[in-house]
């Protein structure tokens, strides 16, 4: 493998970004659990997880490198994350697999070669590698939009602070949840069936204390003040919450919206338990 900016070599993956695929940490775009992003890749669920290595060959062929040094590459990530160039080359001993294409849209491309294009398939290849489509609300576009309420949580907040001093004292049922903060506000006949979806969402999240869900469905990370980021994912919903503070719930049947959950004690015994069984990133 080799930096993006070393001599054109045809042989030579010019690396352009690497992510990890582990059972706590995967790209949520993928799927909702650990084993159904290794699917999308055609790889088995390794309980160690792997690290995906994306570049362009000299011809400027898209390919993912299978690696299970998942070490090297969560240096490499922490590394670019902070700003700081790393060379990653990971040892030929460590590659699982080469995988014709990209499982995720990059907006960059290596300099000096072609424009980033799927390899010419050879008799007996895989169909090369593609991003889920996110052109339309479905699981993908709701994992990403539950990616971004986590990663831009002060934002969220202040926009469901926003949307609460606009309307007033806003309507609340009993299990607390609240009116829509996503990007279309719902129709007052929509009020019932939207409630009903976060219920419904809730309600599989408390059911997963009771039977543990495939890895990765359940997701904990670092938060400002000591607290932590819980994620939760499902068929049809996902959950992003602050153990200090509320959650948000995203439904596949309800496109755009992100209706927040206010804290209450029910909600609070929730996180709770999802914090003892969810994974942490090591």
């Amino acid at each position: 493998m080799a930096g993006a900016d070393e001599v054109v070599d045809d042989d030579a993956l010019y690396v352009l970004t690497a992510v990890l695929l582990t059972p706590a940490q995967f790209p949520g775009v993928l799927g909702d659990d650990y084993p159904e992003a290794c699917s999308a890749l055609g790889l088995e669920p390794y309980a160690e997880g792997y690290g995906l290595v994306m570049g362009q060959d000299g011809s400027g062929a898209r390919w993912t490198v299978v690696v299970d040094d998942v070490s090297l590459v969560a240096v490499a990530v922490a590394s670019w994350d902070c700003g700081m160039a790393y060379d990653l080359s990971p040892d030929e001993r460590s590659v699982v697999s080469a995988l014709p294409g990209w499982p995720l849209e990059l907006a960059v491309a290596a300099p000096g070669v072609p424009a980033p294009h799927d390899p010419v398939p050879q008799e007996g290849d895989r169909p090369p590698l593609a991003p889920p489509d996110t052109s339309t609300w479905g699981p993908a576009q709701r994992r990403l939009g539950a990616d971004e309420v986590a990663s831009q949580w002060a934002q969220w907040r202040e926009r469901t602070a926003q949307d609460a001093d606009d309307d007033g004292e806003t309507g609340r049922d009993g299990d607390g949840t609240a009116g829509p903060a996503g990007a279309r506000e719902a129709e007052p006949q929509d009020d019932g069936r939207l409630a009903e979806g976060v219920r419904r969402a809730l309600r599989k999240a408390v059911a997963y204390g009771e039977a543990p869900p495939p890895p990765g469905r359940v997701r904990s990370a670092f938060a400002p003040g000591g607290a932590r980021t819980i994620r939760a994912d499902g068929p049809g919903w996902s959950l992003v919450a602050r153990t200090d503070d509320l959650a948000y719930v995203l439904l596949d049947d309800e496109p755009l919206e992100v209706v927040p959950v206010e804290r209450s004690d029910r909600l609070v015994s929730l996180l709770d338990t999802l914090e003892k069984i969810a994974l942490h990133p090591s």
